[in-house]
């Protein structure tokens, strides 16, 4: 059995509230998944077409419009599924007085095609990505691990950023379980763990132990 690709991953800042999209990508077969494209569908198709990249799907981290903004256009661009965790297709029904009070210039998105759940592996090519449900911000908050080169890959969505947390004040967040979350699947990586948020710049998960107040003790 082949080993495990570590992944190309290309960052877009997008969208009015500038979230993190990841085109995430297999140097080997090409194939990719873009993870949480938030707007400028323009640009992230670009990301995939000039990277001669063959789309096999788009994930949600979580369903708030600025990580799924985009997810129409893309999906009628490419005919790919849109995946998200099945806590987290029940918000959608949220998006549309969301996407209002943030005054976003969207569409709600639209259902997904399939649910992911904890522990499923979602393999673009020769990577692996594992789900890990990190309930909190959104009650179906997910984050993508790829564990099998080193050091290690979170795709952390809103859960942890750099310095930071997640905010739990929208419909169906809870500070409690964002806390176990992170207590629980996040902490338990090693300080290596290259940490690639939904806002804002990576950081190493050590460095956010040391510094990040949400995270020390």
């Amino acid at each position: 059995m082949e080993t495990a690709t570590r992944p190309l991953i290309h960052r877009l800042v997008v969208g009015p509230l500038q979230a993190n999209c990841y085109v995430v990508a297999c140097p080997r077969t090409r194939e990719a998944a873009i993870v949480d494209p938030g707007g400028d569908a323009d640009r992230i198709a670009a990301c995939v077409q000039e990277g001669g990249l063959r789309l096999r799907c788009i994930v949600n981290t979580h369903a708030h419009p600025d990580h799924a903004g985009a997810n129409a256009a893309l999906k009628t661009r490419f005919g790919v599924p849109v995946l998200m965790h099945r806590d987290e297709a029940a918000m959608l029904r949220h998006a549309g007085p969301l996407i209002r009070m943030l005054g976003l210039p969207f569409d709600p998105p639209p259902p997904p095609d399939a649910l992911i759940e904890d522990g499923d592996t979602l393999d673009p090519g020769r990577i692996v990505l594992r789900v890990v449900h990190t309930p909190g911000h959104s009650p179906g908050g997910i984050c993508l691990l790829h564990d099998l080169s080193s050091p290690p890959i979170l795709l952390s969505g809103d859960t942890v950023f750099a310095g930071s947390v997640g905010r739990t004040d929208l419909p169906g967040g809870s500070q409690e379980a964002l806390e176990a979350s992170i207590r629980d699947r996040i902490l338990p990586l090693p300080d290596d763990t290259l940490l690639l948020p939904g806002h804002g710049p990576e950081t190493t998960l050590g460095r956010e132990r040391d510094t990040n107040p949400y995270l020390r003790g």
